[in-house]
């Protein structure tokens, strides 16, 4: 309900938007220079943003696969078959089937000797990794009027209505690894045994079962719309650098840039960092917007703002 109310006020945004742009392009029949020329900036905005997203998408994508390739690389396969002894485990008890109960068990109490001793150190066995994609359609007006929504409810005591609309606020590309605690999996394991000896099922059980909820989610996230930031001004700093633009090239470019500022300030209203951390961003757009108005070109304009946004991004992920 609560993310019906998000898109749907985005939409209703979008459609006022689409509702006004005839009207703002004729009147009494008869196209308007400056509003047929806010509409072709419009478009070519529009257009700029559509290939900028799904080049973002292409790379984050490629990016989160290669980082969960290099996740899987990492797990460790007895941790995988201790994770399975124990729900094995947990079926002998529901069957009370104590001889298989306490096979699975002395199982996964192995695999997890096993782990230790070639590794003593180490704190984390990696059994899972999966990745996802979650980005909310909205502007950042809506994100700010969500937001403000949430606020009101938690000051309310509504925590689960606030949940609702806060856990939908999210543009990214996640992968998220499934770890077993080895601090304390394995003594958690080693406790149950003589529960299961003295036929104590159901408290064996419920035993395994929470130790299975110690299982520990690590999650590295991809901001879409940063990324979406960094191919506009890419596309831009192409165009920067090219002598001679045309009219239609330069509006293009004023384009692009507005564009990227635009997906900072959606990427800082959904909270991927801090007003401070997109200050220095804006105004580098705003010092590029001043080198490159009215046809004027160069290199390097954009050196530093990629630095920043890169090393920015690499911070988040």
């Amino acid at each position: 309900m609560r993310l019906n109310w998000l898109n749907g006020v985005a939409a209703a945004a979008l459609a006022l938007g689409l509702a006004n742009a005839p009207a703002l392009a004729k009147e009494h029949g008869t196209a308007q220079p400056k509003a047929v020329e806010k509409a072709a900036a419009s478009k070519a905005e529009s257009e700029a943003l559509t290939a900028a997203k799904k080049a973002a998408r292409k790379e984050a994508t490629a990016k989160s696969q290669k980082r969960a390739q290099q996740e899987r690389a990492k797990i460790v396969e007895e941790a995988v078959q201790a994770l399975a002894q124990t729900r094995k485990a947990i079926i002998a008890l529901e069957k009370k089937d104590k001889e298989a109960a306490l096979a699975a068990l002395e199982r996964v109490i192995g695999k997890l000797e096993i782990i230790l001793a070639q590794d003593p150190k180490l704190a984390m066995a990696p059994v899972d990794v999966v990745s996802y994609a979650l980005d909310v359609h909205a502007d950042v007006a809506s994100v700010k009027k969500a937001v403000e929504q949430s606020i009101r409810l938690l000051k309310e005591g509504r925590v689960q209505d606030a949940r609702a609309i806060v856990s939908n606020l999210a543009s990214e590309l996640v992968i998220e690894i499934t770890n077993i605690p080895l601090a304390t999996y394995p003594d958690a394991i080693k406790a149950v045994v003589p529960l299961v000896n003295a036929g104590k099922f159901e408290e064996a059980k419920q035993a395994l079962i929470a130790a299975l909820n110690t299982l520990v989610i690590t999650r590295h996230i991809i901001p879409l719309p940063v990324l979406r930031a960094e191919h506009l001004l890419a596309a831009a700093e192409k165009l920067a650098e090219k002598k001679g633009r045309g009219k239609a090239e330069q509006k293009r470019l004023d384009a692009l840039l507005e564009a990227a500022r635009k997906e900072l300030r959606f990427a800082e209203a959904l909270g991927y960092g801090r007003h401070e951390d997109f200050k220095p961003f804006y105004a580098a757009i705003d010092e590029i917007e001043k080198k490159v108005a009215g046809g004027k070109y160069g290199k390097g304009f954009f050196d530093e703002l990629k630095k920043a946004l890169e090393k920015f991004r690499a911070k988040l992920f």
